[in-house]
């Protein structure tokens, strides 16, 4: 018995840690750079691993809109998604922190901003119950439409698309007495065929991924949103991985991440001139109504971290160090 004891207990030593299978939704399509690097940071997991970890992508929305990947991931049939902060807002609002229109003028801004509150920002999610990779930006969204939008009154009686989600830019088109349409990212294009939404708001990059560029004439080059995207994958899926491995697949999915975090800024400049070179027409958007619209929205966001809409004293924060960022250019600049 004593040796049949022994026996066993040496298979079991001998036995190759509990694997674990994450499957990945993204809206995504399969042949983009995003999805090659994904890709290739999955197969250096799964081999540095010893193929206790292996990730599996669903690309292209075949799994549906954020709502729909979500109630997946509660039910374990997914493990994570590739997110923005509208879908996540719900289990940890301060995600839309950094999204709010108009708040950051220029990347400078946005990266002074971030590099003080990323790492808050990241733990909030993983409190909230989901492991993240660090975000990476898409720079701002720029207005695309079918008619020229130079200032606010342009904007007056169009159907302007919000995220699925995205409470505080509904609010914040409410304020500007526009006409919000709640739509989840996969139904955009479908929006636009349809004439359901007559605006939309995206970075010129992705809207080239998720061809919604076919479907409008003009591109307006505000900086109106700063957009970012993020892997989140359920905790408790995450921690019955082995702690070793935990720490590689953070290592890879950091450091594409991270990258994704660079290249994209110049993929996007890249692919404004080649919304310009498919004939979309470029508008600027008046000086003085920009600096009206941002008061207007500025006194919104005030508005909405009173009713509880993101962390009060987080938003103060930010908006400190944007303050900080604009006299210390304007220093410069004096000197």
């Amino acid at each position: 018995m004593k040796k049949l004891f022994l026996i066993l207990a040496m298979m079991a030593f001998s036995l190759p840690s509990y694997a674990v299978t994450l499957k990945i939704a993204t809206a995504t399509p399969d042949g983009t750079q995003w999805m090659d690097d994904m890709r290739s940071g999955a197969k250096e997991i799964k081999e540095r691993t010893d193929g206790r970890v292996q990730i599996k992508y669903y690309g292209g929305g075949i799994k549906g809109d954020d709502k729909k990947v979500l109630g997946q991931i509660r039910i374990r049939q997914l493990q994570g998604g590739a997110f923005t902060p509208s879908a996540l807002a719900s289990q940890y609002l301060d995600l839309n922190l950094y999204g709010m229109p108009l708040v950051f003028e220029s990347e400078g801004e946005a990266a002074y901003v971030r590099s003080r509150m990323d790492k808050r920002l990241q733990q909030g999610l993983e409190d909230a119950g989901f492991v993240n990779f660090g975000f990476a930006t898409s720079g701002f969204a720029n207005i695309m439409s079918n008619s020229p939008v130079r200032s606010l009154s342009d904007l007056k009686g169009k159907r302007v698309w919000v995220p699925e989600g995205d409470t505080i830019s509904y609010a914040s088109m409410q304020a500007l007495s526009l006409s919000p349409v709640t739509l989840p990212l996969t139904d955009v294009l479908t929006g636009l065929q349809t004439g359901l939404i007559d605006i939309v708001a995206i970075p010129p990059y992705v809207a080239l991924i998720l061809q919604w560029h076919t479907k409008v004439k003009y591109v307006t080059r505000v900086p109106l949103v700063y957009t970012f995207g993020f892997m989140a994958i359920d905790k408790k899926t995450f921690e019955k991985i082995d702690p070793d491995d935990q720490a590689i697949v953070r290592e890879v999915m950091g450091k594409i991440y991270d990258n994704f975090n660079k290249v994209n800024l110049v993929d996007n400049d890249a692919a404004f001139d080649a919304l310009l070179n498919s004939g979309i027409e470029s508008v600027d958007f008046d000086e003085e109504e920009f600096a009206k619209t941002r008061e207007v929205l500025l006194k919104s966001n005030r508005q909405l971290g009173e009713q509880g809409k993101f962390t009060k004293e987080l938003y103060e924060e930010m908006m400190r160090y944007v303050n900080e960022y604009r006299s210390e250019q304007s220093a410069a600049v004096g000197q």
